[in-house]
């Protein structure tokens, strides 16, 4: 597999479909910087990836790991060393995916995070300026409640999009 080559045709369609670098990565849910690191052969993108270019660009993930459009006798012969090749060189394992898609949720919601954190010390602070205590209880079961609904929609969107790719 000839990742330089990969890398020319993915830009080749990008260019095609009039999209930037940028635009390509919102996409298929990546940076611009990704995007030219394959573009220009640095490394293989991953297989959801693959399949998602594949429907925007209106040709095969085989024609993508080929680095070429592809006759239907070509395709034929290179279907099989592609997948085989790609299983090879995958270096995405499903842990580093599951790891992946955890830190992008959290980066995502950044913005629940944090109000959840001053609601949180809201009613800490409440707690000790009325030295009301029961506030302070409640506050923990708050934390409680709040870290089950963080881990529930975070895992939730995890497992959509690091077992199956569909992100449904």
């Amino acid at each position: 597999m000839d990742l330089i080559k990969i890398g020319k045709f993915i830009s080749e369609l990008r260019k095609e479909k009039g999209l930037t670098q940028e635009q390509l990565g919102e996409k298929v849910g990546v940076t611009n910087k990704t995007v030219s690191r394959w573009e220009t052969g640095t490394y293989l993108p991953p297989a959801d990836v693959l399949m998602i270019m594949s429907e925007l660009f209106s040709v095969s993930v085989n024609e993508l790991l080929s680095g070429r459009r592809l006759t239907e006798e070509e395709y034929k012969e290179a279907a099989e060393e592609n997948l085989k090749q790609a299983i090879r060189t995958s270096s995405f394992t499903l842990r580093d995916r599951i790891d992946f898609y955890k830190k992008k949720w959290l980066k995502d919601h950044i913005a629940f995070m944090v109000l959840m954190g001053v609601v949180l010390l809201a009613v800490f602070v409440a707690a000790v300026v009325l030295r009301e205590y029961w506030l302070g209880f409640a506050g923990m079961i708050l934390l409680l409640v709040f870290h089950g609904v963080r881990n529930n929609a975070m895992m939730t969107y995890v497992e959509a999009h690091a077992y199956d790719g569909t992100g449904k």
